[in-house]
């Protein structure tokens, strides 16, 4: 007779063969890609929850252990970093940003350590590991949400309402139940019921995977000057595009959607998000938008006229809504802040 332990264990078997197959799949085809190597740490943490959360005695010798319970409390940050760099088509993090992981792993050493005596210490690191692990769930959330309607690859789009969607509510709900659990409110065996929700979940992210085609899911495409100037001569809509954002300049207004674009060229939105991203390469609605915003700018930035024109009021101009965003998007194209790029030929 097949027992619960029994069936535990072999659910938490298949996760874990799933979650090698998932990240086998991700180093084959976009290993190059930023997303996808992020993927492959948050699935390596994902398996470390698995074992961690085995009843009873922990199964390996004490430095394995600690490798999985440190790699098992970074899974939401692993989560939030990862939807970050799919998402937002982020092309590195900062050092503030990594550093948060290493904080999660000292507040569950913390946690361990004052284990037996309970002291404040206790108390204070376990309440602030459970809240940077819930903010780290609700910001991945926000972040697969807030840019659904901005987001250019249809494939993508899809992706990451249901499957990113999907692990973000479930790791909040882990972490629900963990509370629970050690403060005894919920029996243990809710923490074994948990590990099917990982097997569906990593099951059907594969078999998505497996259905899509695009060598440029978890990366950009890159185009050159020739290829972008090719939708010019080939399709009348990326003419009329191009000059109506050229003479028009309708990225000034910081609440352009491209569904208000559409509107304004008379056009199917799922035209223009197809010529958008198909043809002239952008991944992003904003990052579309960003490029014009930028040139305009740049090529105020270099006027004599405008030298005492303050760079705040030049971003919010082109159509920046504030000054934190421009300063990154200006940063990550040019590789310099926008005051050293006015100076440089001062």
């Amino acid at each position: 007779m097949l027992h619960f332990h029994d069936f535990d264990m072999m659910v938490r078997g298949g996760s874990i063969a799933l979650l090698v197959l998932w990240s086998w799949l991700l180093l084959r085809d976009h290993w190059r890609a930023l997303p996808a190597r992020l993927a492959v740490a948050m699935n390596f943490s994902i398996a470390c929850h698995v074992i961690a959360t085995v009843p009873g005695q922990a199964p390996f010798g004490f430095i394995i252990n600690w490798v999985v319970e440190l790699g098992s409390v970074t899974v939401p940050a692993l989560f939030w970093l990862f939807a970050r760099t799919w998402f937002n088509d982020e092309r590195k993090i900062s050092a503030a940003s990594w550093a948060l992981l290493p904080v999660c792993m000292i507040l569950l050493i913390l946690v361990e350590a004052n284990l037996g005596t309970r002291t404040l210490t206790f108390y204070a690191s376990a309440a602030v590991l459970r809240l940077f692990m819930f903010g780290f769930a609700i910001a991945g959330l926000w972040i697969a949400w807030k840019g659904r309607e901005d987001d250019l690859v249809e494939e993508r789009r899809r992706l990451r309402i249901q499957m990113i969607g999907a692990v973000g509510a479930y790791v909040v709900l882990t972490n629900a139940v963990e509370v629970a659990v050690f403060n005894g409110f919920a029996p243990e065996f809710l923490r074994s019921l948990l590990q099917f929700g990982i097997v569906v979940l990593t099951f059907a992210f594969c078999a998505a995977m497996f259905t899509i085609r695009r060598t440029d899911l978890l990366g950009p495409a890159l185009r050159s000057d020739e290829s972008a100037a090719a939708p010019v001569r080939d399709d009348p809509l990326a003419g009329r595009l191009i000059a109506y954002m050229e003479n028009e300049r309708p990225y000034r207004d910081e609440t352009i959607t491209i569904a208000k674009l559409a509107a304004q060229l008379g056009e199917p939105e799922y035209r223009l998000r197809r010529l958008i991203n198909g043809q002239l390469g952008h991944r992003n609605f904003a990052a579309f938008l960003n490029g014009y915003r930028l040139e305009e700018v740049k090529a105020a930035l270099v006027d004599p006229e405008q030298r005492q024109v303050p760079i705040l009021t030049i971003a919010l101009d082109a159509g920046f809504g504030s000054l934190g965003p421009f300063n990154r998007a200006f940063r990550e194209v040019e590789g310099m802040t926008p005051t050293e790029y006015r100076n440089r030929d001062a």
